[in-house]
């Protein structure tokens, strides 16, 4: 983990139907992670966005 990974702590990750994960960002805060979250919405799409800290899942 690089200096970088230390100061964004925490991931939103996608995960769709077929169980495929994708990043899509790294923030500071859990806080602002679920923003995002609450930003992206569902819209009717299968998907699962999960906040998860580098290392371990937190959901």
């Amino acid at each position: 983990m690089s200096d970088g990974d230390t100061t964004l702590p925490w991931l939103v990750v996608r995960q769709d139907d077929n169980g495929n994960r994708y990043r899509v960002g790294r923030y500071a805060t859990r806080s602002e992670a679920e923003q995002v979250i609450d930003r992206l919405g569902v819209y009717g799409q299968e998907r699962l966005y999960i906040v998860e800290r580098v290392g371990r899942a937190v959901s």
